[in-house]
């Protein structure tokens, strides 16, 4: 009798404990997918948190079910249980004094810029930095007699013969800051936040224009927005906040017509010196490039991917011409860059605000050089081509 009342006690503690598990699983996800949780559980949060987290506490979790592993961990340095969880979910790291002031003085929380790959010279204190926009010096310069409205001559350069065409427009550049211009062309203009111009011949447009002709001529359908951004904010009554709103609602109006545009390509320029954005490759000068891709839409990794690719063909064959690859939060930065549109976006910046005409022309020749063997590469894998 005594034993059969034992077995119905354990039975019901056994079914208690299943109860009780499962309410504590239906719990857990019910607080994940249905509070708002400042970091959500993607696979870069996942891989960010895991990079962060001693190699000792994996092992000491391992060596619980693999006996041998038990010599290879080092208890002296493998973290607690505790401390992992706080880590993870505070996101407060010790050894970085970033995550402890980060939101409290202004201006530096564009130090939580990630740098996925680093080119030469490139650390925290050579990130890029935008130039504060003034909209109503921009709005006055449109009065100014230097406005050029030349179109651009579209005739093929001797030495590059058209390569085998899409048939359709698969690319399209555009510009959520179209007033970002350069010094060299600005004649009594001396600091980045004087680098600015309505002029088309003067600002990014003109480099966007240029990577369009370089990459049709290698036969790839490219359309281009010369959107006057600066107007077109006013129009709405809008801000410079509102830039990638403004841009986006270019980029999906584009993309309803074209349903076969799939790489966006967002160029701007960096407000750094000339001595971080230039590079000498085989005696010719560069105005150096970068990646920004945002981690808070849902394309983050591919085009993460994707940066990192062109990113290492173009360093390949131009070492130097890269400052690399930046991962930007809502924290920093917009964090999406309307990058959510496609999984073949990119935001490209040329140069800075003291690179010429001629350092410029050179990276997007280069450019279109490696971008055209990509996308045609990829065409021959997924036999489209």
């Amino acid at each position: 009798m005594k034993e059969r009342n034992y077995r119905v006690i354990l039975f019901m503690r056994i079914q208690s404990i299943y109860l009780a598990l499962f309410f504590l699983i239906f719990s857990i996800i019910f607080f994940v997918n249905f509070i708002d949780l400042k970091e959500k559980f993607t696979s870069s949060f996942i891989y960010d948190t895991s990079e962060k987290i001693h190699v000792n506490f994996f092992l000491s979790l391992m060596a619980t079910e693999i006996g041998q592993l038990k010599s290879t961990v080092n208890e002296e340095e493998a973290p607690s249980i505790s401390r992992s969880v706080f880590l993870t979910f505070t996101n407060i790291w010790p050894e970085d004094i970033r995550t402890f002031l980060g939101r409290e003085i202004p201006g530096f929380s564009s130090f939580n810029t990630e740098i996925a790959v680093a080119g030469f010279g490139t650390d925290l204190t050579t990130l890029p930095i935008e130039s504060a926009p003034p909209l109503e010096m921009l709005l006055k310069e449109k009065e100014l007699a230097e406005q050029d409205q030349s179109q651009p001559n579209n005739t093929q350069e001797k030495g590059i013969m058209p390569g085998p065409k899409t048939g359709k427009d698969v690319a399209f550049i555009y510009h959520s800051h179209s007033w970002e211009a350069f010094l060299p062309v600005l004649p009594g203009k001396k600091t980045a936040n004087e680098a600015v111009s309505l002029d088309e011949s003067k600002n990014i447009i003109a480099v966007g224009r240029k990577l369009k002709d370089e990459l049709m001529k290698r036969g790839i359908g490219t359309s281009h927005s010369t959107t006057n951004v600066t107007e077109e904010l006013k129009k709405k009554d809008w801000n410079y906040n509102h830039s990638y709103a403004l841009s986006r609602e270019t980029v999906k109006e584009v993309m309803a017509q074209e349903s076969s545009i799939s790489y966006l390509i967002d160029i701007h320029r960096d407000s750094q010196p000339k001595k971080l954005t230039t590079a000498v490759i085989n005696g010719k000068t560069y105005a150096r490039l970068f990646f920004i891709v945002g981690k808070e839409n849902k394309n983050y990794d591919r085009n993460l991917k994707l940066a990192k690719e062109l990113n290492e063909e173009l360093e390949e064959r131009y070492p130097g011409i890269s400052r690399g690859v930046f991962i930007k939060t809502k924290d920093d930065g917009n964090g999406v860059y309307n990058q959510d549109l496609s999984s073949q976006s990119m935001l490209l910046e040329f140069g800075g605000v003291e690179n010429n005409k001629t350092e410029l022309d050179h990276s997007i020749k280069a450019f279109a050089e490696i971008f055209s063997e990509y996308y045609w590469k990829a065409e021959e894998v997924s036999g489209e081509g």
